[in-house]
């Protein structure tokens, strides 16, 4: 069979899971993604991000110290649940200390988790050394470090199995609750919510999956199979629950598509191949998630531009038209709209064009331009909203009148409807309808921006 051949049936064969052991890797990362990406969306969202590293180096001294004692009292020191029980123990004393530092101190998370994190590890590595020195049933242990795909068995795709299933019904049963917490902390509080427990229920999940999930990625890489799918599915979204949701999925895929990698390429370990994969998912969806992606955020910045751009030009062209008291006459000189506003020729130039494009000019003609009826509708009511908002800010805000233009150009590119009701009712009953007020100023015919 030459290699081409080879590589084909290799690949059939991952794919369609036929080999036994391929199978149990892959379902077993796939699981493990959909739980670490549920569970991680709650320390996103609660900015603990460090959390899940705190976790992780705090499994550590638990996996060691219950290797020892086991061993000393005559056991299989290698049997995995035990070392995951040890493992749990160490990790949930980690979380309480960091919330009891929290608590007690005027030390921030980020360096309680930091504090907690590196003593714990350190705390860690003494034990595997000491294990080492009780000769070679400590072989292996340091798996649970980097991670160890290839000998999972068919336990550690049953407990997978469940702590997705545990984790699923959790955030559904308790989304509410969960995403209160996560959001208005106080806001909880004050509704006699058990805060503290929510809290703690919520840390026992992050543990629970980063228990389970060392056997398969390793308590270095489990930190960002947690943190890396919550992340790439802030970028698509806005709403919480499609968020986790999201999150878990690309959890799940990431895992699966990182194991059959690993399977099918020799030599790959499959923990470093599946952080890879969801780092390439997260950087896809950084540049062209539909929420948050930098192709959006690049999009609404030049939407908001022209906008602004558009808004500015036609207000500058109706102020010199009430200015001129010109009746029916919709024509401004080129010169005048220079003299208004801080524009150089080829700014404005790229203004005039736009505003023809959107049919908001009829003609050019030498050097005067004039507005369409309904360029002309959309100038009034712009300098319009303007104006409002300048005698509101004069009436209620205090801002002085040789100010308020400067002021009220911040704000009224994103005056909506109702808040032109609110205005038009706020200040008189008279200024319902689409004349625009008089303006609260002079109005200046050069520099003003």
């Amino acid at each position: 069979m030459n290699v081409d051949a080879w590589m084909d049936f290799e690949i059939w064969d991952v794919l369609f899971l036929k080999n036994y052991n391929t199978r149990l890797v892959v379902l077993s990362t796939f699981f493990l993604g959909i739980s670490s990406g549920l569970a991680g969306s709650f320390l996103l969202l609660r900015k603990r991000s460090l959390m899940s590293d705190t976790l992780s180096h705090a499994c550590l001294p638990g996996i060691g110290l219950m290797f020892i004692v086991v061993t000393l009292l005559g056991g299989n020191g290698k049997s995995l649940p035990l070392l995951l029980m040890g493992a749990t123990v160490t990790g949930l004393l980690g979380v309480l200390l960091v919330t009891a530092i929290r608590n007690t101190s005027r030390i921030k998370d980020d360096a309680a988790m930091g504090i907690v994190l590196s003593v714990f590890f350190g705390l860690g590595i003494v034990m595997l050394s000491l294990a080492q020195t009780m000769g070679g049933a400590a072989a292996g242990l340091e798996s649970f470090i980097y991670g160890k795909t290839a000998s999972m068995v068919g336990k550690d795709l049953e407990y997978l199995m469940w702590i997705t299933v545990v984790t699923v019904i959790l955030c559904v049963a308790l989304q509410k609750e969960f995403s209160l917490i996560c959001f208005d902390e106080n806001f909880a509080r004050s509704l006699a919510w058990p805060v503290h427990f929510l809290d703690m229920l919520m840390m026992g999940l992050m543990v629970g999956v980063t228990v389970v999930g060392l056997q398969a990625v390793g308590l270095i890489l489990i930190v960002a199979f947690m943190i890396i799918p919550a992340a790439s599915a802030r970028f698509w979204t806005e709403k919480y629950r499609l968020m986790w949701m999201l999150a878990g999925a690309i959890g799940g895929l990431s895992g699966w598509v990182g194991a059959s990698v690993s399977a099918i390429l020799p030599r790959m370990p499959a923990g470093a191949v599946i952080v890879l994969v969801s780092g390439v998912v997260f950087v896809f969806s950084m540049f062209f998630g539909a929420s948050r992606g930098v192709c959006k955020i690049k999009s609404r910045q030049i939407h908001m531009r022209r906008k602004i751009g558009r808004q500015h030009f036609l207000r500058a062209v109706y102020e010199i038209l009430d200015a001129q008291q010109t009746g029916g006459n919709f024509t401004v000189s080129i010169q005048d709209l220079l003299e208004k506003r801080s524009w150089s020729r080829k700014q404005l130039q790229k203004h005039i064009s736009r505003a023809k494009r959107e049919d908001h000019i009829e003609t050019v003609a030498g050097n005067r331009i004039q507005l369409s009826e309904a360029g002309y509708a959309e100038a009034a009511r712009y300098t319009r909203n303007h104006r409002l908002w300048e005698l509101y800010l004069i009436r209620f805000a205090d801002v002085a009148t040789r100010h308020v233009d400067r002021d009220a150009d911040h704000v009224e590119h994103v005056l909506g409807p109702e808040i032109v009701r609110q205005l038009e009712e706020e200040l008189d009953t008279t200024l319902h309808g689409m004349t625009p007020p008089e303006s609260p100023h002079c109005i200046v015919t050069e520099g003003s921006i």
